[in-house]
């Protein structure tokens, strides 16, 4: 692997010719608010030898080591690890690997729309998505959850291929502080094939997206995890806008919300790190689309070793994406989801070496594969939850990545 490094204070250009370098079946992107990162070809494949999260850190641990005893310098691996374990994590080591400055530099610029007729179907109708969260109300009401996040698909289907460079460079500059990725991953139903060669099958399937919410990093000894929970679309009305915001910061059920998953990353990270440090209260924060609670999350590693896919995967998945009781709202998802969420909510980063890294909450994402594109939103369901409330916050969630992806396609 051959890794370029440019450091220092990098020129803004620097960052948008590597997202214009990126290309659909060859790349890896990841574009966050410190550096843009463009993985290129791919060297080796982790073995998916089944798909146990518990044992992924140690597999991905020494196959590092491998890569360095066989002369890498400092062999990274980037790629996606799915929501649940019937599919394996996908995660390769480059060939080249180039890391420039941060994309949010970049003024951002106006989406370029596509152009390209869909025909839509929305996995499940609005009306079923609302009896299901009633059904998982009820269950609530019966002592059985305290919170579950339900989710909906969006299939889009054209007649010529989806241009997916064009959306990757639309989402990137629609939201330029946030968390832009885009892995390249086999055919939808090979995700854990391989031939008797070994060899894996073509990279045919892109998955997207520009995330809000960075599940852990690793710098060295600092640990850092950003949760978001509990959100309101933004207004282009400014004193519209500022309510909205006001709103969040003082909603009882967005505040429980938020405050499960807080809870849930720090009895993750208590025993990896020390010194972790949280504030009393979240902080409302904003991008184009959306206001979010966040609480930032900071400690120190209690040992030195802990690689930062060890962190994402003791952290995986959070209330934020699953629920709470864990097992409990992993099965109410099972039963109430008409689909396989796959990628979709599970975490996309890199790790090298040494151990440090990013990992990202799959969210605001879409898979593509040739003429179809398939969209991702969901909602925190709790008590108090108006199962109509949820289908409008799944169906604006749906318009804004539409819209920063440059699709016209009403709901």
């Amino acid at each position: 692997m051959i890794e370029s490094d440019i450091g220092g204070l990098v020129a803004s250009e620097d960052a948008s010719r590597l997202l214009g370098a990126y290309e659909p079946g060859s790349s890896f992107l990841f574009a966050g608010p410190k550096a843009t990162m463009l993985g290129i070809g791919v060297e080796a494949t982790v073995p998916k030898t089944g798909c146990d999260r518990a044992g992924l850190a140690e597999r991905v641990g020494g196959f590092l080591r491998s890569a360095k005893e066989f002369g890498r310098r400092n062999p990274v691996l980037v790629g996606a690890v799915p929501f649940a374990e019937n599919l394996p994590a996908h995660l390769v080591m480059p060939t080249e690997l180039v890391r420039v400055g941060a994309l949010n530099v970049v003024v951002p610029g106006l989406v370029e729309p596509g152009g390209t007729a869909f025909r839509m179907r929305q996995v499940p109708e609005p009306a079923e998505y609302a009896r299901g969260v009633g059904r998982v109300l009820r269950r609530m009401r019966a002592g059985e959850l305290s919170k579950v996040v339900l989710a909906r698909s969006l299939h889009l289907d054209a007649d010529e291929p989806v241009d997916v460079r064009r959306v990757v460079r639309n989402l990137a500059f629609a939201n330029p502080d946030g968390y832009t990725f885009a892995v390249d991953l086999p055919a939808r139903g090979s995700d854990g094939t391989q031939d008797s060669f070994g060899a894996h099958p073509p990279l045919t399937r892109t998955f997207t997206g520009s995330s809000p919410e960075l599940l852990v990093s690793r710098n060295g000894n600092l640990v850092r995890s950003h949760p978001m929970a509990g959100s309101r679309p933004r207004s282009a009305d400014p004193l519209e806008d500022q309510r909205r915001a006001a709103e969040l910061s003082t909603s009882d059920k967005d505040l429980r919300e938020h405050a499960a998953v807080v809870e849930a990353v720090v009895e993750g990270l208590r025993p990896l790190c020390g010194d972790l440090r949280v504030p009393a209260r979240p902080s409302v924060v904003g991008n184009a689309a959306m206001w979010h609670l966040a609480t930032e999350i900071t400690g120190e590693l209690r040992d030195p070793a802990t690689t930062s896919l060890e962190l994402a995967v003791a952290l995986h998945p959070t209330p934020a994406v699953c629920g709470t009781p864990l097992d409990a709202a992993a099965g109410a998802i099972a039963e109430t989801e008409p689909f396989d969420r796959g990628y979709y909510a599970g975490v996309v980063g890199w790790c090298d070496a040494a151990g440090d890294g990013e990992w990202v909450v799959a969210i605001r994402c879409a898979e593509i594969e040739r003429a179809s594109l398939r969209l991702y939103a969901g909602a925190g369901i709790v008590e108090g939850s108006d199962p109509q409330d949820e289908v409008d916050e799944t169906s604006a969630k749906f318009r804004t990545a539409l819209s920063a992806m440059g699709i016209d396609q009403s709901l």
